[in-house]
């Protein structure tokens, strides 16, 4: 009997302690599209700036390996 007061006793304490999280009434309206969309715009070209000199790479390095899988056929 002693366990069952003590098991109620905290499951009661703990709800009385605990506190709804209650959301935001109204959407937050703060105008900063544009500004998103710029940083955005920047990290594309962070990405595409990363990605041109890997194509070229690929590209100057595709005949050598070409050239080297020939050799090992013959």
């Amino acid at each position: 009997m002693k366990s069952t007061q003590k098991l109620t006793a905290a499951i009661t304490s703990i709800l009385a302690l605990a506190t709804p999280a209650f959301a935001a009434a109204g959407a937050r309206e703060d105008n900063s599209d544009f500004v998103v969309w710029v940083f955005l715009a920047f990290c594309a070209l962070i990405v595409i700036g990363q990605m041109f000199p890997m194509i070229r790479n690929l590209r100057a390095h595709k005949p050598q390996v070409e050239q080297k899988e020939a050799k090992e056929k013959a």
